[in-house]
């Protein structure tokens, strides 16, 4: 049958919802290993492969899972890693500075904050020497920074990733 058309997603908040049990348990196994089968996630939780296949697959059409490959930047030895704290100069905003520093790959967290600090910055450097000249190429001739404050890492205790996107879930009412 070449004409079938495809379901849009349910309203049902039980059977897309990640607050579901069954979701967070199928959730649970592919953040332990994202290249699962269905077939073992279906046996392990003792239900069919195909509930399993359309869960992932409704959980990925609603925007609330994505399957993705991540490096550990943990694992793999940088020259260079520092977190920069910094205060906007007055007139200017965090979001103008953060678009600026952000869209530098070295870069690789920007986050606008409240306390000391106005925007904290994580910097990642492949060579020695790229800190220095990131520094003062993209932060001491930046006029929206008024003042910033460079904290290098000196041994790493936990670092857990977190998928990060654009959208957010919300609990059902």
């Amino acid at each position: 049958m070449s004409n079938l058309i495809k379901p849009a997603p349910t309203t049902d908040s039980t059977f897309s919802s990640p607050y579901d049990e069954l979701n967070r348990r199928i959730v649970g196994m592919l953040q332990e290993d994202g290249r699962v089968s269905f077939r073992t996630i279906a046996e392990t939780l003792d239900v069919s492969e195909g509930t399993v296949r359309n869960r992932v697959n409704w959980m990925k059409e609603a925007g609330q899972l994505a399957i993705v490959a991540i490096v550990d930047p943990a694992s793999i030895t940088y020259r260079s890693d520092a977190m920069l704290g910094i205060k906007i100069a007055p007139g200017h905003t965090p979001e103008e500075v953060a678009q600026r520093i952000g869209k530098h790959p070295q870069a690789v967290y920007v986050l606008w904050v409240g306390g000391r600090f106005d925007l904290l910055v994580e910097v990642v450097i492949e060579a020695e020497g790229e800190l220095s000249d990131f520094m003062n190429d993209h932060v001491y001739k930046d006029p929206g920074i008024g003042s910033v404050e460079i904290m290098t890492g000196i041994q790493m205790f936990k670092n857990q990733f977190l998928l990060k996107r654009d959208f957010t879930i919300q609990p059902p009412a």
